[in-house]
């Protein structure tokens, strides 16, 4: 009896043997894994790579903000130092129609022999910071702003060398306050005082008697 083999189907066998080796599964899911983890890897590093750039974008813009916001700052500090010298500017030229008005008065108040020998015109400012609002209890302390008080005191040396001596004092006082300009400048509680008056002195040059005497106005305190 003739034997016959089958080669093909012991070929088979063993193929579906080898489809079905466990081993070689767990290195085709292990294969696969890999693949997933590099796909995923690159998706990561695509994303970092994007945020980076937001990043750097987001940079750029604050740095371009920050550069304009010191120079808005810059330019305020300009203003308020040109602003601080404009009112420096503007007080200045204020005291100087102040004098000019008041030297003006000066020459139109006249009494005989009395002369004025010295002028000098105190200016001062008194500075009270401000304070922010606060709270007393339920009670709530409105802010109150920084002002500045100006004091002007005038003070006027003369002398009276009439046949009298200090009787034309009085007279040049009364003058004074009657000129336009101090019933303007002064107040009822703000008038001319005689703060001192000597006693009368022979002058060699001309062997007459003088008094000498010191007039004082305190002008109204304005605050600015």
């Amino acid at each position: 009896m003739p034997i016959r083999l089958n080669f093909l189907a012991e070929a088979q066998a063993l193929e579906e043997v080898r489809r079905r080796d466990p081993i070689k599964r767990v290195i085709w899911i292990g294969v696969l894994l890999v693949v997933l983890m590099l796909v995923w890897a690159s998706s990561l590093q695509l994303q970092a790579i994007i945020a980076n750039k937001d990043l750097e974008r987001v940079q750029a813009i604050m740095n371009s903000k920050a550069t304009a916001y010191k120079q808005v700052v810059d330019n305020r500090k300009r203003i308020t130092e040109t602003n601080d010298k404009l009112i420096a500017l503007h007080a200045l030229a204020t005291n100087r129609f102040l004098n000019g008005t008041l030297l003006h008065a000066l020459q139109q108040t006249t009494v005989d022999d009395v002369q004025l020998v010295h002028l000098k015109v105190d200016q001062n400012y008194v500075f009270v910071e401000g304070a922010k609002a606060s709270t007393n209890g339920s009670k709530i302390v409105p802010a109150t702003p920084a002002t500045v008080t100006e004091k002007i005191v005038l003070s006027l040396e003369g002398t009276d060398a009439s046949a009298s001596p200090g009787d034309q004092v009085t007279k040049f006082k009364e003058a004074l306050a009657a000129n336009a300009y101090f019933r303007s400048e002064l107040s009822a509680a703000n008038q001319i005082n005689l703060k001192n008056l000597s006693a009368p002195q022979i002058v060699p040059e001309t062997g007459r008697a003088i008094v000498l005497f010191t007039l004082e106005c305190r002008y109204p305190q304005k605050a600015r």
